[in-house]
């Protein structure tokens, strides 16, 4: 198959395109290199990448539709994920302008490239984060998710809302899929698990928010590599629900599935997996919730599991030592 990935140099989008290409795939893939943080990390992703003859990097940004329908028409692509966005939850407090660019403009623009150029099946990057205000555990699909505590969530949710939009008027397969607190080996440096681990080789203290008495969904990032290859075979049809909690659209091929494990743990274990993984105790500074966070996520796992027969399930006990390793070799120690 011929693969376009957005965001291809980044954290998710590296570990799926090599996954493809590791399967025989082509590749097309889609960045800007930003410089939300260190761009040095991006290029060694893609230095990865382009060890395999099947891929090709364009390097332009979203919001550049010229640039993007060009590569696009290279491409060809017969299955897109869209996974280019502005990350970070409380990063869009001081700056909203960026998310305003990257994830509204930017997945406008995709939709419209798909418009012009049909795919087989158009999957893209939605959040946990959605839920906003939810309460009810485990998140469901079908819940009301009209409460967005960011900008960041409510770019996300947008995102869905236009992708509903363009595949009732223009019949483009689309998935989206809320994914729940990845992490794993080349993630981000602005993700707790690296910022614990760079400040616990410093001696400095961690920052504990919500005084430790948070939980997550923690996704390994192979589990949700896995879930979302397996979804790019499970293309929406109107009229074919596979049962009565599926998000399948009755006027629309386009449906909305989490990515988790429905497997929570709090905060704590996940620090103690990574002191464990350390060899070394922690210093802790428990500080208060931040603002546009939230206390637990919970992943209901229901629908995925009927799509694809697949559930994430790699403990923090093993996912966390895989970030490990690849962090002491990252870090020269």
């Amino acid at each position: 198959m011929r693969y376009l990935i957005t965001g291809a140099a980044g954290f998710i989008g590296f570990h799926l395109a090599r996954r493809l290409l590791q399967a025989g795939h082509t590749v097309a893939g889609v960045d800007n290199f930003s410089a939300y943080y260190d761009p040095a990390l991006k290029e060694d992703r893609n230095a990865v990448l382009e060890g395999f003859d099947a891929y090709r990097m364009h390097r332009l940004d979203l919001t550049d539709a010229e640039a993007l329908n060009a590569a696009w028409d290279e491409a060809r692509p017969e299955v897109v994920v869209h996974l280019a966005a502005q990350a970070g939850v409380r990063y869009s407090i001081d700056h909203p302008d960026a998310y305003v660019a990257s994830n509204l403009v930017g997945t406008f623009h995709v939709l419209e490239a798909a418009r012009r150029r049909p795919v087989r099946h158009l999957l893209a990057a939605s959040t946990s984060s959605a839920y906003g205000a939810n309460t009810d555990m485990p998140f469901r699909e079908a819940d009301r998710a009209v409460h967005p505590l960011t900008l960041y969530a409510a770019t996300k949710g947008a995102n869905e809302l236009m992708g509903h939009a363009y595949a009732h008027l223009f019949g483009t397969p689309t998935t989206f899929f809320r994914f729940f607190t990845v992490y794993g080996p080349w993630g981000r440096p602005d993700m707790a698990l690296f910022k614990f681990a760079r400040a616990m080789r410093r001696g400095e203290p961690i920052e504990i928010y919500g005084r430790g008495e948070m939980s997550r969904d923690f996704t390994y990032v192979d589990d949700l590599v896995e879930a979302v290859v397996r979804l790019a075979d499970a293309v929406p049809v109107v009229g074919a629900p596979v049962g009565d909690f599926d998000t399948l659209s009755p006027v629309a091929p386009w449906r909305m599935v989490n990515i988790g494990g429905g497997a929570p743990a709090p905060l704590m274990d996940y620090v103690a997996a990574l002191e464990s993984a350390m060899g070394m105790e922690a210093r802790k500074a428990f500080l208060p919730m931040q603002d546009g966070d939230v206390p637990a996520t919970w992943a209901s796992s229901e629908l995925l599991e009927a799509l694809t027969g697949y559930r994430p399930s790699t403990p923090i006990d093993r996912g966390v030592p895989a970030f490990v390793d690849w962090f002491r070799t990252r870090e020269g120690v």
